[in-house]
């Protein structure tokens, strides 16, 4: 026999080699488990860098605050050493009331309308002053107590009078045995 038949011959007796080669698996049991844990380290690790940067974040906004908030006092620090020293107040209470010292001359330039042109401070209300209550708030207790000593006359007969029954709508009880009967 011919390799070329023997070839044939077992070809046709085997069904299998007639049919499409089969195609193993490169994944294997280890690959997929390997792979399933790689994919869980990735979302443990991206939830955990996602709280980093926010926290990152909030690091940097909260020092920023910081910064701000300490140069704000320092220039109120400098303030109060400008207050401190007795010259400058002495300096402010001429530009923004318009003290004098005693012996000099002070002088307001005015407007037509008699209105103080330039420096000087204007001290400025609001108005008349805010009104004040009428009554205290113990004054308005004290009343509501005494008014539910005396409630009104129309009320506590409503309220104590029974509902009027009538025979009509009463209720038809009757005796087993015994013959309907009303009341």
């Amino acid at each position: 026999m011919s390799p070329d038949s023997a070839a044939g011959t077992t070809a046709a007796a085997s069904p299998h080699h007639l049919s499409l080669p089969r195609f193993r698996s490169n994944l294997t049991g280890r690959a997929i488990s390997l792979a399933v844990v790689l994919l869980v380290l990735v979302i443990s690790y991206a939830s955990s860098l996602r709280i980093y940067v926010a926290q990152s974040q909030e690091i940097a906004a909260t020092k920023a605050e910081i910064a701000q908030r300490s140069q704000r006092i320092a220039e109120l620090q400098a303030e109060q050493a400008r207050w401190d020293d007795p010259a400058y107040v002495k300096i402010q209470a001429r530009d923004r009331l318009g003290w004098v010292v005693p012996g000099e001359v002070g002088y307001v330039v005015v407007d037509q309308a008699g209105k103080p042109v330039g420096g000087g401070a204007a001290i400025e209300g609001n108005g008349a002053p805010s009104p004040a209550p009428t009554t205290a708030w113990w004054t308005k207790v004290w009343d509501s107590v005494e008014a539910a000593d005396r409630p009104e006359p129309g009320a506590a007969a409503r309220k104590t009078s029974p509902p009027t029954v009538t025979e009509s709508a009463a209720p038809q009880v009757s005796a087993p045995g015994s013959p309907a009967s009303p009341r």
